[in-house]
């Protein structure tokens, strides 16, 4: 049996399938070790949601866990309005959409309709620039490019998977400073 894919990891796949393997290495070990301000600024960002603080609205649910057996993924999500069918995933801050966060709130939307709720609309919320980004739920094409894609996921290894170096991305990566495959020195050191 394949194991479920967090998903939390699939944005940071698309960035990098390596960062998976680095991230799974390092777990353990103090985020300091790691984490760079931009992920400490998005941890302390998200805990309004892990806290059930974002919201007192009673028709709102934080921090839901969620699970597509179908799919193979489970995780959380950030906030659905019950009143609206509106699911939110919340950023500390969005310059512009890569296609890994939409992936992974495409996933929040078939974990969420495979687990019985009705959700009409999906969106992306700024903290910092309090802007929500609409866009359109996924539709069964979407639902196929997921599918390619999270098996490609599932078949990425690694030690036989070619690693392609892009020194852009791994000057932003969080591991870059404890990566084998860079040299590359971290902009946030």
């Amino acid at each position: 049996m394949n194991e479920y894919i967090a998903l939390s990891e699939l944005n940071d796949f698309i960035f990098c399938p390596y960062s998976i393997y680095l991230h799974q290495v390092y777990w353990s070990t103090d985020e300091e070790t790691y984490k760079a301000l931009p992920q400490i600024q998005g941890t302390m960002a998200h805990e309004a949601i892990d806290n059930k603080t974002a919201s007192t609205r009673k028709d709102d649910l934080l921090a839901l866990p969620v699970i597509s057996h179908q799919l193979g993924l489970t995780g959380k999500i950030d906030l659905f309005r019950k009143d609206k069918k509106l699911l939110i995933e919340r950023k500390n801050h969005i310059p512009h959409l890569f296609r890994g966060q939409i992936y992974q709130l495409w996933a929040q939307y078939f974990c969420m309709k495979e687990m019985g709720y009705e959700v009409e609309s999906i969106a992306f919320y700024d903290i910092s620039a309090n802007k929500m980004w609409q866009i359109d739920c996924p539709n069964h094409h979407d639902f196929e490019e997921l599918q390619t894609f999270l098996e490609r996921f599932r078949d990425f290894n690694p030690e036989t998977t070619p690693f392609k170096l892009n020194p852009q991305k791994c000057m932003h990566c969080v591991y870059c400073n404890l990566c084998d495959k860079t040299d590359s020195p971290n902009v946030y050191t």
